[in-house]
Formats: C-alpha cells, sequence, structure tokens
C-alpha cells in the first residue's frame, strides 16, 4: 500500500503540473529521460519530457488561474517490483484523455517513465 500511495503521489503533482501549467511538477513528475507519445487528429505526437514541460508551462493564464476545474481521475495502478503501470483519465485542453503512464523507481524514488496518451473525446468538437 506505501508503493501504491508513492505512484499516486507522483500522479497528482502530474495532474497539478497540468493545471497550474508548471514546467517544474512536470520535471518532478517525469524521468529525466521520459517521454510522452500519442496521436491527435493530426496525428502522432512524440515529445521528450523537456518539451511537454515547456509545453505544459506555456499555456498561460493556466487552468487553475482561470478557474477552470481540472477533471482527473486515476483509473488503475498495477505495481511489479520496482516498475508500475497506471491508467488515469484526465481533461486538458478541451479533450478527455486517457493516459497510461509507465513508472521507474529509481533510488527510493517513483517516476514517470512514459506516457502513452489516448483521444477518448474532443470536447471542443462536441
Amino acid at each position: 500500500m506505501e508503493e501504491e500511495q508513492a505512484v499516486r503521489s507522483v500522479i497528482q503533482v502530474y495532474f497539478d503540473s497540468m493545471s497550474e501549467s508548471s514546467r517544474e511538477k512536470v520535471c518532478k513528475a517525469f524521468h529525466p529521460s521520459g517521454k510522452v507519445t500519442g496521436y491527435l487528429e493530426d496525428g502522432l505526437h512524440e515529445m521528450t519530457r523537456d518539451e511537454f514541460a515547456d509545453l505544459v508551462a506555456s499555456l498561460q493564464p493556466s487552468p487553475h488561474e482561470s478557474d477552470q476545474k481540472l477533471h482527473a481521475e486515476v483509473l488503475s495502478i498495477d505495481i511489479t517490483g520496482d516498475t508500475a503501470i497506471a491508467k488515469v483519465r484526465d481533461e486538458y485542453l478541451g479533450i478527455m484523455f486517457i493516459d497510461t503512464l509507465s513508472f521507474i523507481k529509481v533510488d527510493d524514488a517513483w517516476s514517470i517513465y512514459t506516457k502513452l496518451f489516448h483521444v477518448e473525446k474532443n470536447l471542443a468538437a462536441s
């Protein structure tokens, strides 16, 4: 249960990073070699942790500052040794995403190593 709580804490930092448009929190949640990959309407997108952090930070004012409540929920967590997989649902940029987050534990700290995103619904197009 302690490991699951540690993974949930990293997920919360990830959610907070998007709500607050915080580059620092993206970098705190993701491993330095982390990757973000998935399909949007215009095709496959691939980003490094730093590219994703820059994107998140560029969204000003932040959703939090604009009084936009971020819908975010943990759907599942599966931990095996020093690795874990979590599936989360979050609304961001007018899109409802399902993210599959893979984690690695290095030096007793969990971090997101890959984020694979799937567009569940484009809310702006509805």
